[in-house]
């Protein structure tokens, strides 16, 4: 089966190799959100202690939030002719999201969240900054989600602020 690609735009045989470097870009935003959803998870569901209940169920939320930008992600791949990689190919990174040793370490979770999103917001940007002139359909999508990521590292950056006044931080 022969492939038609369109004549203008990330599709057109012309792009071929910058769709595969896109294709990269996407697979990796694909995996950090697959692995801030196991961490979202395990950090909404490890803390202790009344502070805690703020924070988990802030993260509860934001597990969802960030399985919809995985299946956007996955959705993109395969629509730019990729292929959503399966889970033998993840490699495990946000050392900083972690479980703390200290279950009512919520500071560590706060932080943790913070460094997750920043990351996120940076690889985002890069996106937005390389299918700016080629790729509206991404563009416009990765900005939606960069959104969303912006509001999560604010909301836990007024966590952290709280936290910080009170001496706890």
């Amino acid at each position: 089966m022969t492939i038609h690609h369109a004549g203008r735009g990330i599709m057109s045989e012309a792009n071929n190799s910058k769709r595969e470097e896109l294709l990269k870009k996407l697979e990796t935003a694909y995996w950090m959100e697959i692995e801030t959803v196991m961490s979202y998870m395990a950090s909404s569901i490890n803390p202790d202690g009344v502070r805690a209940q703020e924070i988990i169920e802030s993260l509860k939320e934001d597990v969802q939030e960030e399985l919809g930008h995985a299946q956007q992600f996955g959705e993109r791949i395969k629509e730019l002719y990729g292929v959503v990689p399966g889970s033998m190919e993840f490699n495990a990174e946000q050392k900083y999201l972690q479980p703390p040793t200290e279950q009512t370490d919520i500071v560590h979770v706060i932080k943790g969240v913070i460094e997750a999103e920043t990351g996120a917001i940076e690889h985002y940007n890069d996106i937005i900054e390389f299918t700016e002139e080629i790729d509206p359909v991404t563009n416009d999508m990765v900005i939606a989600i960069l959104r969303d990521e912006e509001g999560h590292k604010r909301l836990f950056e007024g966590f952290l602020r709280e936290y910080e006044i009170e001496g706890l931080a």
